[in-house]
């Protein structure tokens, strides 16, 4: 009897989906005049809330020309907006606001999709020690957040100092190639004092009674909780399920006008980093043992905030030149 009613419930949606909602929408569009894309943009404020909408739209028409919309380049948009409003006969002359408006959602949509490709790109690469590249954003980062101690040689326990968990940081970037070692140079470099201050934080006793002195003695193997570099490469992976998922579309498509870039995916990993401390310290867990139950617990906190449309990430922190806002 379940199976027979789950079986009949898939087929009244699946015929709600291909009859009657075709059917319904021919209707709407005769009594206001208006097809579904004009629709949602006069019905839809600016961001996530419009664009998952218009992609949604286009993704699930019958028409090749709408379908491969989400898919077209960059350069291409324009055109493709053309042929779009030849395609529904809309007068881009007395409706001259929804050009604008679809140009500006199909930007986001084919920026988020380059997006990807440019995230898996560089997760896909491995760290490699004989590329000049490789190891001079590896010195930058020792740098940035290790300014005043010169490293006494490439391979160093001192790596340690950031978190790293031996000698040589190549082998931590295996599980996210140079996308993990990207987003920490980024948050050293762009947002410096947040940085530093959470690498200092991770680097504290879990309980004050211990002097400076000892402190220093114990080698750092008893800290607030996490190795900064360690943990800045898991939220890495994190923010890169996200991406991959399409639960950050709600945040990119709120902050970045057009395309969203490379750039916002690392402002994000900086907002990511300092929340995931903040609740690290909140969560209060008894040792690095409990990383992956916080870690989980923030994951679906995040997600939770990404399904209201009208959510941005925003970090509570002036870093770089991006402005992330809560429309």
């Amino acid at each position: 009897m379940k199976h027979f009613l789950r079986v009949l419930t898939q087929f009244l949606v699946f015929l709600y989906c291909k009859c009657l909602w075709r059917g319904l929408k021919f209707v709407i569009r005769k009594v206001t005049g208006r097809c579904e894309l004009q629709r949602i943009c006069y019905n839809n404020k600016p961001g996530a809330r419009r664009t998952l909408k218009i992609e949604s739209s286009l993704k699930c028409s019958k028409n090749e020309l709408l379908q491969s919309a989400v898919s077209v380049h960059p350069d291409a948009v324009e055109k493709t907006i053309d042929d779009i409003m030849a395609l529904k006969k809309i007068n881009p002359d007395t409706n001259p606001q929804l050009a604008i408006s679809l140009q500006a959602s199909l930007f986001q949509i084919v920026g988020y999709r380059n997006l990807v490709l440019e995230v898996e790109k560089l997760r896909m690469e491995p760290y490699d020690c004989e590329n000049p590249k490789h190891e001079e954003m590896l010195m930058k980062l020792w740098k940035a957040l290790r300014p005043e101690s010169p490293l006494t040689g490439r391979i160093s326990k001192q790596w340690c100092e950031i978190g790293f968990q031996g000698s040589d940081p190549k082998t931590d970037f295996r599980g996210m190639g140079l996308l993990g070692l990207h987003n920490l140079l980024y948050f050293a470099e762009h947002d410096k004092a947040t940085a530093l201050q959470v690498l200092h934080d991770s680097l504290q006793p879990k309980h004050s009674k211990m002097s400076k002195a000892d402190w220093e003695k114990k080698k750092f193997d008893k800290a607030i909780g996490y190795s900064f570099a360690i943990v800045g490469i898991n939220i890495t992976d994190l923010a890169y399920s996200l991406l991959m998922s399409g639960a950050l579309k709600t945040h990119l498509y709120n902050v970045a006008p057009e395309m969203p870039s490379l750039v916002h995916f690392q402002q994000t990993f900086c907002y990511l980093m300092q929340e995931f401390h903040r609740f690290w310290i909140e969560e209060d867990p008894c040792d690095i043992m409990e990383f992956n139950r916080v870690r989980t617990k923030f994951h679906k906190r995040i997600l939770k905030q990404l399904k209201n449309p009208d959510m941005a990430l925003c970090p509570h922190f002036t870093a770089s030149d991006l402005h992330l806002v809560n429309l």
